[in-house]
């Protein structure tokens, strides 16, 4: 089993920035890439603010706060990634971006070293394709927000090996999560039993047969659920949740996961939830 010691993440948005802090967290030396430097900025401000408050909660020391701080590293360039043993890519989810990113990986980083996918239901298969090495990629999941949610899905390809699948769960541990295995098929296992519970609660807002506190209200208090399904679309983004049905209704072309027209047009209209400051509620309050 191969020994991680340094961890790139591609990517400083919410997931990324959250995977990275995880890793930070975790005691590994890592690098954080974005394509201009106000995102990267934006991204570690994110990162310093959470341990700041983690200082304030009595979490975290300041002594440790330096520490995690002198191993996070910024960069612009995907040439700093050419020490690491395992990138995980954390990019907008859109497998054209994916696809130009990964033979660029392939080509910058060594031979030995991993390539992960954060994807939340796109082909990772493809992914691996377009690299000279297929055995070393598959899908590592995070949930938002990273630092906390426990759960990991780690997604096997039909050319992943079992050392890189050994190697990719020992890392998943170490960062204090627990992670599940998935074959590679669209949705993997969470999204695929979520998305179309979250596609209902649309239509069924869509076609009036409740209001959405109602809808909330009845699978809270109904099902024990800690949120109903439009406070975690919000939560979740609008954007993310038509990207993951769209990519699980390409596969199996299920109508469960055919997106709504309600929730084609929130995202055009940029209503995105909590990200946006509006979605099914109003979060600018």
């Amino acid at each position: 089993m191969q020994k991680i010691n340094k961890v790139g993440v591609v990517g400083c948005g919410l997931m990324g920035a959250g995977i990275a802090q995880t890793c930070v967290q975790a005691g590994y030396e890592t690098v954080v890439r974005e394509v201009n430097r106000q995102l990267l900025d934006k991204g570690l401000s994110r990162i310093y603010d959470a341990w700041n408050t983690m200082i304030r909660k009595g979490k975290l020391t300041s002594e440790q706060v330096e520490e995690n701080r002198a191993r996070l590293h910024g960069t612009l360039e995907l040439v700093d990634f050419a020490d690491c043993d395992l990138v995980i890519e954390a990019v907008i989810e859109n497998m054209e971006e994916k696809i130009r990113l990964f033979p660029a990986l392939d080509a910058t980083l060594k031979t030995d070293a991993l390539i992960l996918s954060n994807t939340s239901s796109l082909n990772v298969t493809q992914m691996g394709a377009v690299t000279k090495r297929p055995s070393q990629v598959c899908g590592l999941h995070f949930f938002n927000p990273a630092p906390v949610m426990k759960l990991v899905e780690i997604v096997r390809t039909i050319s992943t090996t079992d050392e890189t699948i050994e190697t990719v769960r020992q890392f998943a541990l170490s960062l204090g999560k627990t992670p599940v295995l998935s074959k590679d098929r669209a949705g993997f296992i969470v999204n695929f039993l979520l998305i179309p519970y979250l596609l209902a609660a649309i239509r069924m807002l869509e076609n009036g047969m409740a209001s959405r506190d109602d809808i909330d209200t009845a699978m809270k208090l109904g099902c024990g659920y800690p949120m109903g399904p439009f406070t975690l679309l919000d939560y979740v983004g609008l954007d993310t949740t038509l990207w993951a049905a769209e990519a699980i209704y390409e596969e199996f072309k299920d109508p469960l996961y055919a997106p709504p027209p309600l929730l084609r047009r929130m995202v055009v209209s940029g209503q995105l939830g909590r990200k946006s400051g509006k979605g099914f509620y109003d979060h600018q309050k």
